[in-house]
């Protein structure tokens, strides 16, 4: 009897070691304490299989692998888009309209949940028996700044402002990593690090500016995504910093990691290692720029790194310990997406096993495409021709090489469907409205649509795969992409617009366009000019809601449309000071930062603030009457910019520092309050090391556009 208890004892004890055999497994333990064991069990081979963009986890110690996932508008897999073939693990996903779109919606919350449900999809590609290897690595926000709209990937980015891309940064953090205390759906990692937006020339130069705009300016998208929206990854970028290769500046470690935080993975881009030896000749050898990356904080490769990683190991260039530390940061994301523990306590760990339905086939994934979609178009212009009465019209021509096309990015996944422009208003009328088309003026078909038509709607812009050529190539020299910039603004597909017009005055022109054009002719002659960008699912059915009234539209434009190049300074030229931005530009905009129009028109009144003064780490409410004097219910998206009149350092002419997206009902008002923080009113002091509150003046500039200022106020910073 003895015997059997003693049996009985050792069953329940081996049975408890079998459900939890490791103290990393344990989740009552701290983070560290878990990694500390989990990194103690490890081989030095385990260590370095998770340095790679596909951690491979832990097999034997039952920890899972996983893989990075492309995720800019919508889930993509790594690589470039293609939707013709799948690839590994490949599957359709919802597709939003592309970053630069989803920035001109101006609403953070749809922002965060339009990030939720791409990481939905993620995890259920990732746990759906169906599928399975879908990674939860997803990269992104993009966090550079559009500085320059000859960027080849503006497309990618949040715009020129620093503060609106940091409020959407964040915004798309959160949505991606949920609001679970212990676990992430998914890992948010930024990119990339730092002042990388030019594409010709990005694996050898340098970005070159000073303190103040690292901090105020290039580093704060990023800076917000790790200290307020929770991100413990990015990437780090091609090109140099004041001469230092980005991947091995020092700023990775004595800024990110030390004072921000930045306990998680820091990447190399794709071949970023062996650029440090190639183009830019930093290192003589891959084993010595290894080891420099590892130093300098880097804990993923996208790059072939066993092998030099191995040497430097071999010849004393860095020890298993210098190891130990970087895979401890790619562990820890692994950690928290749950990678680590059996899941029972994870509320992401059952997508797409108890729910087996497809994300991407639902209804609330449609709804939520068409909402940003149509959330996403700004109206630049319009002379009383928009929106269309569908009951008033017999015809309708539908013009040009943008008008029956949807097409991926370089980073877009591959969607269930998608309605092109042609689509979207052909859904719209039925069949009680002829609709004509022409792709072009051949044989004078676009000429000859128009004229025997109402309504002439022109649909042209750009091409983000530039028709199918190989990388680094364009067929016009307005068009760019990865590895590719702009060489001109001006929009040469603009002809046809010119003919459009003069067969038939009433012309809307529609710009599908992943950046600006500078187009002063139309600006000057067409009735009414819409900005719509590339990609998404329902591109067509949101343009359709737009035209024929369905819903007025509110976007705003997130860059400077400038009137032509020669406004722009030098690409390279990485200070902003000299003439770049709404917030220094010596020149009248062709349409102006944060511009936009809508069906009705609002009158502003009543600002006020809930204290004269501010105190550094607090808050003030900026509040204001808005009402609806039009006809028409509409969004209205108020901005709130300062000015520091008497400062005793250079400060920008204006600079946003609050908004706010608000629907009214036509006749009625709204009382709208932005909260104005302390923090961002703050300069860089150099000498201190430190963000400091200035004391002085501060005017409030109210408007809707950075250009369309309607009420003005002040406040004493003290």
């Amino acid at each position: 009897m003895k015997k059997f208890s003693v049996l009985l004892l050792f069953v329940a004890i081996t049975g408890a070691t079998i459900a939890q055999p490791y103290p990393f497994q344990n989740t009552t333990l701290s983070d560290d304490e878990r990694l500390d064991n989990l990194i103690s069990l490890m081989t030095l081979e385990e260590k370095i299989d998770n340095l790679s963009s596909r951690p491979a986890g832990a097999p034997r110690l039952g920890v899972q692998n996983t893989r990075i996932v492309e995720g800019l508008h919508g889930l993509a897999f790594s690589g470039p888009a293609n939707w013709a073939v799948k690839g590994e693990g490949e599957a359709p996903t919802t597709t939003f309209p592309q970053a630069i779109g989803l920035a001109q919606m101006w609403d953070p919350e749809l922002h965060e949940q339009l990030a939720a449900w791409e990481a939905y999809e993620a995890r259920y590609l990732r746990q759906n028996e169906n599928y399975g290897k879908a990674g939860l690595i997803v990269l992104a926000p993009n966090a550079d700044l559009g500085r320059d709209i000859r960027w080849g990937r503006t497309e990618e980015c949040y715009g020129e402002d620093a503060y609106l891309a940091s409020v959407l940064t964040v915004a798309y953090v959160k949505g991606l990593q949920g609001d679970h205390p212990r676990y992430w759906k998914t890992a948010s990692l930024m990119k990339h690090f730092l002042a990388n937006s030019n594409e010709n020339n990005r694996f050898t130069n340098s970005s070159d500016f000073d303190e103040r705009l690292w901090r105020e300016y290039y580093s704060y998208p990023f800076y917000k995504g790790v200290t307020e929206g929770g991100s413990r990854a990015f990437m780090a970028a091609y090109n140099k910093h004041n001469g230092i290769p980005c991947h091995v500046h020092p700023m990775l470690e004595d800024i990110a990691v030390a004072e921000w935080g930045q306990n998680g993975i820091i990447c190399t881009d794709g071949g970023g290692l062996a650029r440090l030896v190639t183009e830019h000749q930093y290192f003589p050898g891959l084993p010595e720029a290894t080891a420099a990356c590892i130093k300098a904080g880097i804990t993923m490769f996208l790059d072939q790194y066993k092998t030099p990683l191995q040497e430097a190991l071999d010849r004393g260039l860095i020890t298993e310990k210098d190891v130990d530390e970087a895979v401890r940061g790619t562990l820890r994301v692994m950690l928290k997406l749950g990678l680590l523990d059996d899941g029972a306590d994870n509320p992401y760990a059952s997508i797409g096993i108890s729910d087996t339905i497809r994300p991407w086939t639902k209804p609330e994934a449609q709804e939520l495409a068409l909402k940003a979609t149509r959330k996403s178009i700004v109206l630049m212009k319009n002379e009383s021709l928009l929106p269309l009465n569908k009951e008033k019209l017999t015809s309708i021509a539908v013009i040009g090489p943008s008008a029956d096309l949807v097409v991926p990015d370089w980073y877009a996944g591959a969607p269930p469907y998608h309605a092109s422009v042609l689509d979207g208003i052909r859904n719209a009328v039925g069949e009680e409205v002829t609709v004509r088309f022409a792709a072009s003026n051949k044989a004078d078909s676009a000429v000859i649509a128009a004229r025997e038509s109402d309504i002439a709607i022109v649909c042209i812009g750009n091409h983000p795969l530039s028709y199918g050529l190989g990388w680094g190539q364009n067929y016009v020299a307005s068009d760019g992409r990865e590895e590719v910039d702009r060489q001109a603004i001006s929009l040469e597909q603009e002809d046809l617009a010119r003919l459009v017009k003069a067969a038939n005055p009433n012309t809307v022109l529609v710009l599908v366009s992943s950046f600006p054009y500078a187009i002063p002719w139309s600006k000057e002659n067409i009735p009414s000019i819409l900005h719509i960008t590339q990609s998404s699912q329902e591109l067509g059915n949101g343009l359709a809601d737009i035209l024929f009234g369905i819903e007025s539209p509110a976007g705003r434009l997130v860059q400077t449309w400038p009137a032509s190049i020669d406004q722009l300074p030098p690409i390279l030229d990485y200070d902003i000071r000299n003439g770049r931005t709404y917030m220094y530009s010596r020149y009248e905009p062709l349409f102006a930062f944060g511009h936009g129009l809508s069906y009705t028109s609002f009158e502003y009144s009543g600002l006020s603030t809930s204290k004269p003064a501010i105190a550094d780490g607090e808050s003030v409410e900026v509040s204001l009457d808005v009402k609806n004097t039009g006809p028409v219910d509409s969004d209205e998206v108020v901005q709130l910019y300062v000015s520091f009149p008497n400062s005793g350092v250079e400060r920008p002419r204006k600079a946003l520092k609050g908004f706010k997206r608000v629907h009214i009902p036509a006749g009625e008002s709204r009382r709208v309050t932005i909260p104005l923080k302390a923090e961002e009113l703050k300069y860089w002091d150099v000498a201190q090391q430190a963000f400091v509150l200035e004391k002085g003046a501060v005017e409030l500039l109210v408007g809707a556009s950075s250009e369309d200022i309607r009420l003005e106020g002040g406040l004493e910073a003290k």
